[in-house]
């Protein structure tokens, strides 16, 4: 399921794993986002919140064809509006993800398992 690319000295193999870092990392830069949780709930625990070298950790990919589904799984912090975080995380995962592979996002669900108080 990982991205290939045929050049003209040989192949280039962009992995799952690197895709969903990539969209764990843009989603995180967004305004709002406290931080990502597992999308695997039942085995990782809702409660933590990943690491930055675990962000793939709340990204599930889902590849058809040449395009991609991406879900990612975020806490926002409390008194922000939701839905424009939520549009944020959209538009910049979308952004990052087929500016850094190539590959075209067909679309980004984003779920919103919690919300944090921001210190």
């Amino acid at each position: 399921m990982a991205k290939e690319i045929d050049g003209i000295w040989g192949k280039i193999i962009i992995s799952n794993e690197v895709i969903a870092k990539l969209a764990g990392i843009a989603a995180t830069e967004c305004f709002g986002i406290v931080g990502m949780v597992s999308s695997r709930l039942f085995t990782d625990g809702l409660n933590v919140l990943l690491g930055r070298d675990d962000l793939a950790k709340g990204v599930e990919i889902i590849k058809n064809e040449e395009e991609l589904k991406v879900k990612v799984n975020v806490v926002v912090g409390y008194g922000i509006k939701i839905s424009m975080v939520a549009q944020n995380v959209i538009d910049n995962v979308k952004y990052v993800v087929e500016k850094h592979t190539g590959l075209k996002i067909s679309h980004v669900d984003v779920t919103v398992q919690g919300v944090k108080i921001i210190d």
